[in-house]
């Protein structure tokens, strides 16, 4: 079966589990940073990225810090992530090709606070945004109001092209950022600064996790 057509099935189903957003990446030049087995590097060729919209309604209560609210919502909507990436996987599997579903937020070295892969850069190849200066994947109809999962697979599919949009003028999360952790340009944002300020949220019993919220409900993307 040619590419595209395994393009569009996989692309239909994915929206019939709730995703909001979808887009494929060539992980050629990328894999051997993943941590994973030099096995699985090996077979897995591209990257399925996916992404599930966060409630408005919920972000719009963050201010100044996270809220409980917030922090039950985020940690829903990534379990809604990892469910959907199992049965996304299994379909997958079922065209008798290999998957791997990435948890959407799960640590495996807690120094330097990384995962398997950087969800974020898939979704960057992948063409569902840029890394904005608040060092988090921007979309331009979502902004920040979404969380990402990912799928490895040998499929053959299509990947997408790398969006050339950018923040541009926009300077909505370095105005808000509780911890001034957020510059001009994204390669300069401090994730030391960042991190400290979720541990003093985390101390002060907003969160029970490393998570803010603040410039996630006021990036708008393209708007």
């Amino acid at each position: 079966m040619a590419k595209k057509s395994y393009n569009a099935q996989l692309k239909k189903y994915c929206l019939a589990q709730g995703i909001d957003l979808f887009g494929v990446a060539d992980i050629e030049k990328i894999k051997k940073d993943f941590l994973i087995s030099p096995n699985l590097q090996e077979k897995l060729n591209c990257a399925v990225s996916l992404g599930v919209r966060l409630s408005g309604g919920v972000l719009e209560e963050i201010k100044n810090a996270p809220t409980r609210l917030y922090f039950h919502h985020y940690r829903t909507a990534n379990v809604y992530l990892d469910q959907a990436a199992l049965k996304i996987a299994h379909f997958i599997e079922r065209k008798n090709y290999l998957a791997v579903p990435i948890p959407a937020s799960q640590i495996v070295d807690w120094e330097k606070q990384t995962g398997h892969l950087s969800h974020k850069h898939i979704g960057v190849l992948a063409g569902l945004g840029w890394i904005g200066r608040n060092n988090l994947l921007v979309n331009k109809n979502l902004g920040c109001h979404f969380r990402l999962a990912t799928i490895l697979t040998d499929m053959p599919l299509k990947a997408d092209q790398a969006s050339k949009d950018s923040c541009a003028g926009c300077r909505l999360c370095v105005e808000v950022c509780p911890a001034g952790a957020i510059k001009e340009k994204p390669e300069d944002f401090s994730h030391l600064v960042c991190f400290e300020k979720l541990k003093e949220f985390q101390k002060k019993r907003l969160t029970d996790q490393y998570i803010c919220g603040v410039c996630v409900n006021a990036c708008r993307g393209g708007k």
